[in-house]
């Protein structure tokens, strides 16, 4: 009677274990297949003899200790600036393309989008950080390590290169992009900008208390930019 009924005690605590396993084996195989299904996208490396494509394919092999600040000014020496300046329409659908894939937890989309985003721009610190909670999300944690390096890179040659208190002290960006992605990093809602001294956009903002707040940017390579764009 012991026999028995130690048996079916045994049945019945093998039983949860069972549907555990066979659980962590379906959700493996689901991130597993997420992963390696958008193994043929990949982020295209310009095939440009400068300074921007040669670093871009560095942190692309995964070697990610660069001079980030030296990294998003040779972009705007780069052609791939021109060509990038060309795709700014592919961009911004590819950019709302993303956020929808993101509303409809479309994990393989949202990375396959990224790719293509950082493929036209991969200064781009808002594509780095989409990418890299998504590769977070599905447990690919190499790849998430990767672009959270790359995007806080990107993030600390700006902020901690001033205060962003005074024109003086300004944060100095390449594209006014960077400003809105760092206004938005911070948490705060833009409510009015403004050029300020010629070279700085003055910030005024709202944090989530309510309380307002003035950031400055110095933008004199913004306009360096435009001014190479008409040049080429």
């Amino acid at each position: 009677m012991v026999g028995v009924m130690y048996g079916v005690y045994v049945k019945m605590k093998v039983k949860p274990i069972m549907i555990k396993q066979c659980l962590l084996s379906l959700i493996f195989l689901f991130n597993f297949i997420l992963v390696t299904g958008q193994t043929d996208t990949k982020i295209k490396v310009p095939e440009l003899d400068d300074s921007y494509s040669k670093t871009v394919q560095i942190l692309e092999n995964g070697k990610t200790d660069i001079d980030y600040k030296s990294f998003r000014e040779s972009f705007t020496e780069s052609k791939q600036f021109k060509i990038a300046s060309e795709k700014r329409t592919e961009f911004r659908e590819l950019t709302k393309a993303m956020y929808r894939q993101m509303s409809e937890s479309k994990y393989d989309s949202i990375i396959t989008t990224t790719k293509k985003l950082l493929s036209i721009d991969y200064t781009s610190m808002n594509a780095h950080k989409i990418l890299r909670q998504t590769y977070k999300y599905i447990g690919d944690t190499m790849n998430a390590e990767k672009h959270k390096t790359i995007q806080f890179g990107l993030l600390k040659s700006i902020v901690n290169n001033g205060d962003g208190k005074s024109c003086e002290n300004g944060w100095s960006v390449i594209q006014i992009s960077e400003a809105y992605f760092i206004l938005d990093m911070l948490g705060v809602e833009l409510d009015n900008q403004r050029i300020a001294g010629g070279i700085c956009d003055r910030m005024e903002v709202v944090d989530e208390n309510g309380e307002k707040k003035i950031y400055y940017f110095e933008i004199s390579n913004v306009f360096k930019g435009k001014e190479k764009l008409k040049n080429k």
